[in-house]
């Protein structure tokens, strides 16, 4: 046992600052989203989700990392990683609609303008909607129109069409309810 260690100190220093490192950068992401997230008004589970994205990158990161540093050469990392890299771009093709809606997801949690609440209008030449806001969820926002029927609009297509901000925070309004 005292081999192993002795024969990979250096390894095993290197793996633990990069484990203490990543878990700091994590913790000021994840507090900085949440920060975020309540200045906007935005809800918690938003802000869980786009904190799971940035520890799923920085897991990836930290595979990255830990094969140099276990000794990998560039080479059979580029291989490897194109290869993997090949086949998730083919799989995710095959499913573009859901990956556009969760980055429109992460977009719309920086900077989109209405909050649960508010009441909006959806200026959708096919489909028109004015609905109040419930939910605002990875992939589609949750609205409730004005004849309580329960409409979900998916994330990218929010982004792509004009909207107009009827009455802010119309859940609170008691004239509504």
């Amino acid at each position: 046992m005292t081999t192993i260690l002795s024969n990979y100190q250096d390894e095993i220093i290197s793996t633990t600052i990069l484990l203490i490192v990543l878990f700091i950068i994590r913790a000021i992401i994840v507090i900085t989203v949440k920060r975020i997230g309540r200045k906007s008004g935005t809800t918690e589970a938003r802000a869980g989700l786009i904190g799971r994205y940035a520890t799923v990158t920085l897991v990836l990161i930290a595979i990255l990392i830990e094969a140099f540093i276990l000794g990998a050469q560039t080479r059979d990392v580029t291989l490897v990683f194109s290869s993997v890299f090949a086949v998730i771009g083919i799989a995710l093709f095959a499913i573009w609609s859901i990956l556009s809606n969760i980055t429109s997801g992460v977009i719309m949690f920086f900077s989109f303008p209405y909050k649960v609440g508010d009441k909006i209008k959806i200026h959708d030449k096919d489909y028109p909607v004015e609905a109040i806001i419930e939910d605002i969820r990875a992939f589609q926002l949750i609205l409730r129109d004005d004849n309580g029927n329960l409409v979900t609009y998916p994330n990218n297509l929010i982004l792509q069409k004009a909207v107009t901000l009827l009455q802010k925070d119309a859940l609170d309004d008691s004239s509504i309810l």
